[in-house]
């Protein structure tokens, strides 16, 4: 029954940009790996990501989750990262006065596609203090920088 339970990662962005990925999973040894991927996925140096394997302060004891490590670790964490990545757009493009449409992820920030004005960049460590409530939210977007992927392998 355990194999077949889900595992869960979370991440958490705080308002200064450093990050706490918590996993539902035991320590598999590739932390490092793990908060690498994160940094290469957000634009971030590595050590400002701090992974808490087996998290019970976040998932709590007895939560049905696997806790055996997994492989398919890596694959939830860019999805992790993916989610932050949207929801930055949205309030990127907020904080820039521009349809977040209008913005790309580029080197660690979000920029103007049309690259018409240099200086309109909003990196994830801005946004993370705007969206802790720094700045206006778009409507129907909820404070705070985090996400989760639930998975299963």
């Amino acid at each position: 029954m355990a194999d077949e339970a889900y595992r869960a990662v979370f991440l958490r962005v705080h308002p200064t940009g450093k990050m706490v990925l918590s996993l539902t999973t035991g320590s598999d040894g590739k932390e490092a790996e793990y908060a690498r991927l994160v940094g290469e996925e957000l634009g971030v140096p590595a050590l400002d990501v701090k992974v808490v394997p087996a998290d019970t302060d976040r998932f709590g004891v007895g939560h049905g989750f696997n806790t055996s490590p997994s492989e398919g670790t890596s694959a939830a964490i860019v999805s992790t990262a993916e989610k932050i990545r949207a929801k930055g757009q949205l309030l990127a493009g907020m904080a820039l006065g521009a349809s977040p449409e209008s913005l790309e992820w580029s080197n660690g920030a979000w920029v103007r596609a049309d690259g018409s004005d240099p200086t309109q960049v909003k990196t994830v460590e801005e946004i993370a203090l705007y969206a802790h409530g720094t700045g206006a939210l778009p409507p129907g977007v909820e404070g705070g920088l985090d996400a989760q992927t639930v998975y299963a392998d």
